[in-house]
């Protein structure tokens, strides 16, 4: 797959057909999705946005990389709220994975711009709560709910946090819970991942799989049927066992797949990043031939039918 042919695609509107079937509540249509960096996308479907671990804060001057788990600086962090406004004008939910602070840090600032009700585990709304997120504008799920909003469906879905620093990652506090009592400002060790999810998101007819990590329980997504599967890709996933076509198998090779966390986010060039995304639309191709892969470029809205 050439990154030209990609852009040209990614540049454009795209219409891409659904063959999933609307829920008893969710009126079949059009969507549109928009990649907003790092693991971000914004979910649309003319009536309901729907934010997916918004980070703009990565674009700020100057960067911001992700956090470093063997760093003792501990820095208190603070959104980009001059980004987040120029990108992010509406929201009505926002669906965060897991804590860590390139998946949380913007929820609270742009929940209480837009009201937006933030959906996660608890330690995410422990720190949206601190940063003045009222009670009333956050939904805490412990995995496997399965809710019915007014245009829209979602299954929690337990799930891991990607196998870093050589599977090590689990023998240190980032993967522990967000600390129980916390007051501003809140530091970067606070930002602890306190358990993963995988979301089902069923809207306008579509069934849509969104990970934000770069592993998953196999037994959790086996037999699910989206048509369009957001998928963690960053380089971890190759610690994993066969990682993307289990995972092609076990969600019966989805029409559409959008690869996630592949950017640079400071750790690498662009360039090197993109190749690794492509790297990874070759895997999903060989199990699933006709799978459609699309390497978003960022802030480009794409319209599924």
């Amino acid at each position: 797959m050439k990154r030209a042919s990609i852009a040209k695609i990614c540049g454009l509107v795209m219409a891409v057909t659904s063959t999933s079937l609307a829920a008893d509540n969710e009126v079949a249509g059009t969507i549109q999705i928009t990649y907003l960096g790092n693991a971000g996308y914004q979910i649309e479907n003319g009536k309901t946005i729907i934010l997916v671990d918004p980070y703009i804060s990565q674009f700020r001057p100057g960067g911001m990389g992700p956090t470093d788990f063997n760093d003792k600086t501990d820095p208190i962090l603070t959104p980009d709220t001059v980004g987040i406004d120029k990108r992010i004008t509406r929201a009505d939910y926002i669906l965060i994975t897991h804590s860590h602070s390139d998946h949380l840090l913007d929820a609270p600032y742009i929940a209480k711009k837009t009201h937006a009700v933030i959906i996660g585990r608890a330690g995410a709304v422990r720190i949206a709560k601190v940063r003045g997120v009222p009670e009333n504008q956050t939904i805490t799920v412990k995995g496997g709910e399965d809710y019915a909003f007014d245009d829209f469906s979602l299954r929690v879905i337990p799930s891991l946090h990607s196998p870093l620093l050589k599977k090590h990652y689990n023998n240190l506090t980032w993967a522990e819970d967000v600390p129980a009592h916390l007051k501003l400002p809140i530091h970067e060790s606070a930002y602890r991942e306190g358990g993963t999810f995988i979301y089902l998101l069923r809207i306008a007819g579509h069934q849509i799989f969104i990970s934000g990590s770069m592993n998953y329980i196999e037994r959790e997504v086996e037999g699910l049927r989206p048509d369009i599967a957001i998928v963690g890709s960053g380089a971890s996933r190759k610690e994993i066992y066969h990682y993307t076509g289990r995972l092609m198998r076990a969600l019966g090779c989805p029409a559409t797949v959008l690869p996630t966390h592949w950017d640079s986010f400071g750790s690498m060039s662009h360039e090197q990043a993109v190749r690794g995304a492509e790297e990874f639309a070759s895997e999903v191709k060989q199990s699933c031939p006709t799978a459609n892969v699309i390497i978003p470029d960022y802030f480009k809205l794409m319209e599924f039918k």
